[in-house]
């Protein structure tokens, strides 16, 4: 049995169901599931890794676990190790964590990577740059206005379709010849704003305007949800990245065979939340 955490999220969501579409036995973490979010059969259980001893019953017979940690998990103070000594102490052999390109780029602190690899067990890392699904934080501009408003118009980066790192994680879950292996996961070519706006106005057969915010303006609205380190962090990264930053990865092609999908297809299959 594979247990999948973060279960109704981007990834987690497709991971669910590449798994259950493989034919294996499949459990579904998250804080808030029912039977509607997951493929009919399919095992939920409802569990906060703030609380790690909830994860437990989840874990009962399971092989491998798919890890992911929220945001929600990082500013509540969570403690990865308590979780992992649930995870190690429940007989899982096989852990594969999604983490962040940042890690290696050195812009995030490993401690989430370390707390795994200390356990001993066989695992992979997943170190995924921007998703291409960040973009549907505009779709009610975009539905509204036919408009997008972001800073750094130009400045490309080769963002990530999450059904690609999903892909790639239930292949590290359900085969041999991944364990100590990170993989750093981007799409096929670098993309700018600009070139997402209009990637998504091609999508809907209609312009969608592009409107440039200065570091600043964008620093306001962002401090509406985010904390000001990490806004000001996210600014950096995204108006100068570094050369590691941009870099296009391999990884997927390498574990799946095929091209990773570009932002151009993400838009076009996901037209319906920008109408």
């Amino acid at each position: 049995m594979i247990v999948v955490t973060g279960a109704t999220g981007n990834v987690g969501r497709p991971l669910v169901r590449a798994l259950v579409d493989a034919g294996e036995q499949v459990t579904a973490v998250s804080r808030r599931i029912s039977a509607r979010d997951v493929p009919a059969g399919t095992r939920h259980h409802q569990a906060d890794l703030t609380e790690p001893e909830r994860l437990a019953p989840a874990l009962d017979g399971a092989g491998s676990l798919f890890l992911l940690t929220s945001g929600d998990f990082m500013a509540a103070g969570g403690d990865l190790g308590a979780v992992m000594d649930v995870v190690r102490d429940s007989g899982v052999r096989r852990v594969v964590l999604l983490s962040s390109q940042g890690v290696g780029t050195g812009d995030h602190p490993p401690f989430l990577e370390e707390a795994v690899k200390a356990t001993g067990l066989e695992w992979t890392m997943l170190r995924p740059g921007g998703f291409h699904s960040n973009t549907l934080q505009w779709a009610e501009m975009v539905r509204t206005r036919r408009e997008v408003a972001a800073p750094f118009g130009d400045v490309a980066l080769p963002t990530v379709d999450p059904a690609d790192i999903a892909e790639v994680a239930a292949v590290a879950l359900r085969e041999p010849g991944h364990h100590g292996e990170v993989y750093e996961l981007t799409g096929p070519a670098p993309v700018s704003p600009r070139q997402q706006t209009a990637a998504i106005g091609e999508a809907l057969g209609e312009e969608v305007r592009f409107v440039e915010l200065s570091r600043a303006e964008a620093r306001e609205r962002m401090l509406g949800f985010m904390p000001e380190p990490v806004v000001e962090s996210t600014l950096d990264m995204l108006g100068a990245p570094s050369a590691a930053l941009r870099r296009v990865s391999p990884a997927v092609e390498k574990v799946l065979g095929r091209p990773a999908r570009s932002f151009a297809e993400w838009a076009g299959h996901s037209a319906g939340a920008f109408k």
